[in-house]
């Protein structure tokens, strides 16, 4: 020791104190911690941030779990756990208040607040991106921030949000970001260093549960690829390739019969399992627990009916009496005039049984319900739509996918190689399973060597979505000024992603360049300028061609005739017109030509990306200075008036329209209902089928009022598509008569008629409709206001809040 510096003992004796921190951790784990963990870990312990890329189900949130260790061995130390969706929000908090007490952990999910000065704070993403814009007390002594699912940031309704947060944080706070497989951590590691600092990267790849892939073929099992049963092999299991080939013949050649063609040997169809023929033989082979992922709300409903009908029972005696108990305790918190509006029974019964559907037109409560029963083992066989791959902790023996394809709300189009390793990520129980099984059943047409890509590229590019909004722009720009904001959005992920983009193209440009002076030294005429004689020569192509238009008049025929003869003319009188090598040099002119064009365009891509995203900033101010948000003063400094302080306090799709409707005073004298009505047009996104009949809207100042928002929102339309900018759809007032009748007291069965949404829907955006009544709340004149509070109170009711008093209380 006495050989080492004053510094290398420090740092050495810093070491041994930290040391015992991770072993400690570790030492309190069910697993031994795997490399990329203990990678992980140590990066925190030394002080720096981390990204963690790893498979779904691999134990990333084990170094999530290290950061809230850390910070409770730190005096005073606070750690914020970020989540994209509430649901995973709820779960995480019940987690940690297992581990470090109630006292200890709090919620802040936009309408729920538990606890919100705890040393724990679990949220929304949006929930702190809020925060550090009032600049919120509660991030004094903030040492850890955890981003769970960092790679929805590519969500281009949502995504927006990870990258404010990411900019704004201090630097003193390290961050912990967990992203799935992505194809392109490493550029995503290189942004957060050059934005936060000391960033490690750590990537893996390794499931901890080994993943065999099957194919549903003729009630069998029929293994993806060969013997080795790696994916990593590529090889397809020459079995499936002849028993497919075989049955796609087969279709063609009945559709050959259907069509007239019977000259095709008859092969026979392929059966396809139902669902109650699938669970059984899941059940017999022990395959069960599994989640079979359906990419439809009510294929999971009809699903469950069907192992209803069949009379499939999962369970043991002993089991059901658990179920019931679980559910009984949930279903205290529901009224007895709701159970049987929202299917209660039917659904118990099918709890009872093992059976579950889990899809976002549920109930909360009932969502969380077949989470909890999942976990405990109780539940043997979901059926879910793809939201349930995001985060929610339901790990699974098998995973099934009925089909490879789902509708995106436009067209039926194939899942990606993302998406697929998302759902099958739930498949294999760490500490349970030996193995996690992944089941595609068969469908005619299916061609193994193409699932078999899909399978083997577990990996997918996670490309930002961010763009400058008006309530982000007020914001910075009242806390830094207009040139201090544009550079904090040249930090963006987007700008980075655009720059590391304009490298490329540079790189491809010079290559370009090279080959165009190539091109132009082959073309070279010892008799003239030869590039000159082959444009001329092309004008006459161009011309000749036109001249072939059959719907040409007398006047434009004769035009282009005259100047055919003069380039003519001049092609004959040019010098390289008598080179011998002439055709020769046409060659190379031609291709000299293509490739300017192509270089022409690339030049054109990157001036349009470097410094995009501060141009599209730069026009979301000048409608704010054109709409009176923003102003200069004397020196011509911009900085927000009355009305941008306002707009500072407004979030969502629609900030600016809110703030114009307060503004212009277009809500004021709307009672209670009302405003609860015009808030849920302004947050409500319709289906493309949604319609609503006029004469359901609600009657007196609310039509007038309608009218006047759609007018603003028709106004401000037109200045940004002056500002050439995209602009948002149409508010439709569509749930504005069923938010009405439901804040007059309206029984839950005859709202939800009225709104023709389920359950789940219907609660997700009547939350949504509360936290912009909150923020009208905020900044409202005093009636309104307290009209808006009183909404609050008045839609904040029955189904609404029984999910949220369940954790505050």
């Amino acid at each position: 020791m006495t050989d080492l510096s004053p510094a290398e003992r420090y740092a050495r004796s810093r070491q041994q104190r930290r040391q015992p921190r991770l072993e400690s951790f570790a030492a309190g784990q069910r697993f031994d911690l795997d490399e990329f963990q203990r990678a992980s870990c140590t990066a925190l312990d030394e002080d720096r941030s981390v990204l963690v890329a790893a498979p779904t189900g691999a134990g990333k949130t084990v170094v999530a779990e290290f950061a809230v260790y850390l910070a409770m061995q730190e005096t005073d130390a606070k750690v914020f756990y970020t989540t994209p969706i509430k649901a995973l929000s709820n779960q995480k908090y019940q987690e940690f208040v297992e581990t470090w007490g109630a006292e200890h952990v709090g919620l802040l999910t936009g309408d729920t607040n538990v606890n919100s000065t705890a040393r724990i704070v679990v949220m929304t993403t949006e929930v702190l991106r809020n925060m550090l814009y009032a600049e919120s007390p509660l991030l004094d002594r903030l040492a850890y921030v955890v981003m769970d699912e960092v790679h929805y940031l590519a969500d281009r309704f949502r995504g927006a949000v990870w990258e404010e947060v990411i900019i704004h944080l201090p630097e003193r706070v390290r961050l912990v970001s967990l992203s799935a497989t992505v194809s392109n951590a490493e550029e995503f590691g290189d942004w957060l260093q050059a934005v936060r600092g000391d960033t490690d990267v750590i990537v893996s790849e390794d499931r901890p549960v080994p993943l065999e892939q099957h194919v549903l073929l003729d009630r069998k099992l029929v293994d993806l690829f060969d013997s080795s049963g790696q994916a990593a092999t590529h090889r397809v299991n020459p079995e499936l390739k002849r028993l497919a080939s075989g049955r796609n013949l087969g279709e063609r050649s009945r559709r050959g019969r259907r069509g007239g063609d019977r000259s095709q040997r008859q092969r026979p169809t392929a059966h396809r399992a139902d669902r109650v023929e699938i669970t059984g033989m899941l059940a017999q082979a022990n395959l069960l627990p599994a989640i079979c992922f359906i990419f439809s709300r009510a294929g999971c409903d009809q699903a469950v009916r069907q192992l209803l009908r069949a009379d499939v029972r999962l369970t043991d005696r002993e089991e059901r009496d658990q179920i019931r108990e679980v559910v009984e305790a949930r279903a205290r918190m529901l009224r007895d005039e709701d159970l049987a509006v929202l299917g209660f029974w039917e659904w118990r019964d099918g709890l009872e049984r093992g059976i579950a559907a889990h899809h976002a037109g549920l109930l909360p409560a009932f969502k969380e319900t077949v989470e909890e029963l999942f976990q405990k083992k109780l539940v043997k066989m979901v059926f879910a739509t793809e939201t349930l791959a995001l985060g929610v902790n339901m790990p699974a023996r098998t995973v099934v996918l009925e089909k490879l394809e789902k509708f995106n709300g436009e067209a039926r189009v194939p899942i990606t190689p993302g998406e697929y390793t998302q759902l099958t990520g739930r498949a294999g129980r760490r500490g349970i399973d030996v193995e996690g099984h992944s089941v595609i059943q068969w469908v005619d047409g299916l061609d193994p060597e193409a699932v078999a890509s899909l399978a083997s590229r577990r990996s997918y590019p996670m490309n930002s979505s961010f763009r400058p909004t008006y309530n982000m722009a007020v914001n910075l720009i009242d806390q830094f000024g207009r040139e201090r904001t544009r550079q904090i959005l040249e930090q963006s992920f987007a700008q980075f992603q655009a720059d590391r983009a304009v490298v490329d193209l540079a790189r491809t440009l010079r290559k370009q360049e090279e080959s165009l002076a190539g091109y132009a030294e082959a073309m070279r005429c010892h008799l003239g300028d030869f590039g000159e004689f082959a444009a001329i020569r092309r004008d006459i192509g161009r011309l000749e061609k036109e001249n072939t238009r059959g719907n040409l008049s007398h006047v434009q025929r004769e035009r282009i005739q005259h100047e055919l003869g003069v380039k003519r003319k001049a092609m004959r009188a040019h010098p390289c017109q008598g080179c011998a090598e002439r055709e020769q040099h046409a060659r190379w002119a031609e291709r000299w030509w293509r490739l300017e064009q192509d270089h022409d365009k690339l030049r054109g891509q990157i001036r349009s990306r470097t410094g995009q995203v501060a141009k599209i900033f730069d026009r979301v101010v000048d409608v704010l200075l054109e709409c009176g948000y923003l102003e200069r003063d004397e020196h011509g400094v911009v900085r927000p008036t009355s009305a941008g302080r306002a707009l500072k306090r407004i979030y969502g799709e629609r900030d600016l329209l809110v703030a114009e409707c307060l503004r212009r005073g277009i809500w004021d004298g709307l009672d209670v209902p009302q405003i609860a009505a015009m808030a849920a047009t302004i947050v409500y996104e319709p289906r493309r089928d949604d319609a609503f009949d006029p004469r359901d809207l609600p009657r007196g100042r609310f039509r007038t009022a309608l009218d006047a928002t759609l007018d603003a929102w028709s106004d401000l339309d037109d200045v940004e598509h002056d500002a050439k900018l995209p602009g948002t759809d149409q508010p439709t007032p569509s749930l504005a008569g069923p938010m009405h009748a439901w804040a007059r007291g309206l029984g839950l069965g005859q709202v939800l008629e009225l709104a023709g949404l389920a359950a789940g829907d219907f609660v997700r955006v009547t939350k949504q409709v509360i936290d912009l009544l909150d923020q009208i709340s905020i900044v409202a004149e005093p009636e309104l206001a307290t009209n808006a509070r009183a909404a609050i109170d008045a839609i904040r009711r029955g189904v609404v809040v029984d999910v949220v008093d369940a954790y505050a209380g």
